[in-house]
């Protein structure tokens, strides 16, 4: 058997919420904001962390969506890596709140605030969106393709939040569509030995509380 892989999995920085852009998916029309001031300075920080990675990722993959994509385009730029755009890693869709804020999604029914009040999970419920054992099975397909393609060498996956989870949950036994909220430019990692996926670390943001331990600017 070969040696173990990691597969790192990131979610973009910090979005622009008061971006009004679309993008037109298979699903149907998907909210598609830049990232802010901060996210790009949230990018910036985790390419100087992601250049110092030993061994580097072999492959690097990406959602189709700008926040992810301008998330990981410092990092390909300084390690002068290709990315490689995967449809499939694309956010949850979620139908009729797609055009909503979170504001205004809150607002559409008293029960969704409770169910945050409470820990319990909200997307399920928008009107129109992905069920979560399609999704489950859209990312899971994605990300198992991606390491059946390159079975030797690290990788790394810049998506969205929904998306870790939905491939992490499964591999804790975890039914619910997010049991965990990772940060902007999070580093989650997965070991891979063959068939079996086990969960190394989650919610890793030391390139943004200490930068310093990757070097100077």
């Amino acid at each position: 058997m070969s040696d173990p892989q990691l597969l790192f999995l990131v979610r973009h920085g910090r979005a622009d919420y008061t971006s009004t852009t679309f993008r037109e998916t298979p699903r149907g029309q998907t909210f598609d904001p830049p990232l802010d001031e901060t996210g790009l300075e949230q990018a910036r920080l985790l390419a100087r962390r992601l250049v110092r990675l030993e061994p580097q990722p072999v492959e690097v993959y990406c959602s189709p969506l700008r926040r992810a994509m301008q998330t990981v385009e410092p990092y390909a730029e300084a390690a002068g890596i290709a990315v490689r755009v995967i449809d499939d890693l694309a956010e949850a869709f979620i139908g009729e709140w797609e055009h909503l804020t979170f504001e205004e999604i809150l607002a559409t029914d008293e029960e969704i605030v409770e169910r945050l009040r409470n820990q319990q999970p909200i997307w399920q419920h928008a009107p129109g969106g992905e069920r979560l054992p399609e999704f489950r099975a859209r990312v899971g397909g994605a990300v198992e393709s991606a390491l059946a393609e390159h079975p030797v060498g690290d990788m790394l996956i810049v998506a969205h939040g929904v998306v870790i989870n939905a491939y992490v949950g499964p591999i804790l036994g975890l039914e619910h569509e997010m049991f965990f909220l990772p940060e902007n430019t999070s580093l989650n990692s997965i070991v891979v030995e063959g068939d079996r996926r086990r969960v190394r670390f989650l919610n890793d943001v030391l390139h943004l509380t200490d930068p310093h331990l990757f070097g100077p600017d």
